[in-house]
């Protein structure tokens, strides 16, 4: 299998070298780039910003180990701290005896008595002489120690300083982070309101389902209408609205009412009366 693969490259190359000559490298190199380019188009952006979130979590060990070198050297500088202080005392009193005993060669005496043990001049003199070199060695090694001491303060300090750079940075990141989570957020829910996610098809499928509802209804209708009225397929007539009875009694009371008929009798004139006139015989 890895022979035909390896067999396939090769012919592949050659053959792009036959088609492009020498600038087959070049277009290789930009058909990458694009197919790339491509490619992280086509990454979900939450996907990204997950991928972000992540790469700001991952500085947690490099903040870590920071904080332990500088934990080591605050260490450090206590302890060698403590020591200048012990050996800047010891130095004090090393000079202080030293004076002691160079006072003491000057008053001329020949011979001094310390701790109830009797010495020369020569022996105060040789004591005097070997404290003096251990002195000034010692002198010279505590200031290299405060040296050193100052050199290991200084990288101290430049470490706390990396590590309020790295922590305000991470913070940044994060609400940089944050930002673009709520701007994505606030983007997801306007397209969901301007464009809301509907199937063309499923909707297609609903609104046919309505008309046929419609329809069906419509032929329920029209079955009533043909088995439910005495007047289907009849002339349609119109009927008088139906009068009220107490108003049609009360206009019949009135009018054939007694006053009624005085009012007639004495409009109307009485009739020639015929008389008939005999003569007397």
């Amino acid at each position: 299998m890895l022979k035909k693969i390896v067999i396939g490259a090769g012919s592949a190359a050659l053959l792009g070298s036959l088609i492009f000559g020498r600038d087959v490298v070049n277009y290789a190199q930009t058909a990458w780039s694009a197919t790339r380019e491509a490619v992280k188009r086509e990454v979900p952006l939450e996907f990204q910003i997950e991928r972000a979130r992540t790469a700001v979590a991952q500085l947690a060990p490099a903040i870590e180990k920071t904080t332990k070198v500088i934990a080591e050297q605050q260490v450090d500088i206590e302890h060698m701290n403590k020591q200048i202080d012990d050996r800047t005392h010891d130095l004090q009193v090393a000079k202080d005896q030293l004076m002691t005993l160079n006072r003491d060669l000057e008053s001329g005496k020949s011979t001094f008595r310390y701790a109830s043990i009797e010495y020369t001049a020569d022996d105060v003199r040789r004591d005097v002489a070997t404290r003096f070199a251990r002195y000034k060695a010692a002198e010279a090694m505590l200031e290299r120690d405060r040296k050193i001491q100052k050199a290991r303060s200084t990288a101290l300090y430049a470490h706390e300083k990396q590590l309020d750079q790295m922590l305000s940075q991470r913070k940044d990141l994060e609400a940089q982070v944050e930002q673009l989570e709520a701007r994505l957020q606030t983007i997801r829910a306007e397209q969901s309101v301007s464009t809301p996610e509907i199937d063309e098809s499923e909707l297609s499928n609903v609104k046919r389902l309505i008309a046929e509802v419609n329809k069906q209804l419509d032929v329920q209708e029209k079955l009533l209408d043909s088995n439910g009225k005495f007047g289907s397929g009849l002339i349609p007539v119109e009927t008088k609205p139906a009068v009220e009875l107490g108003s049609v009694t009360a206009e019949i009371d009135a009018y054939f009412s007694p006053a009624k008929d005085k009012k007639t009798a004495a409009t109307e004139k009485p009739a020639p009366q015929v008389v008939t006139a005999e003569r007397s015989k």
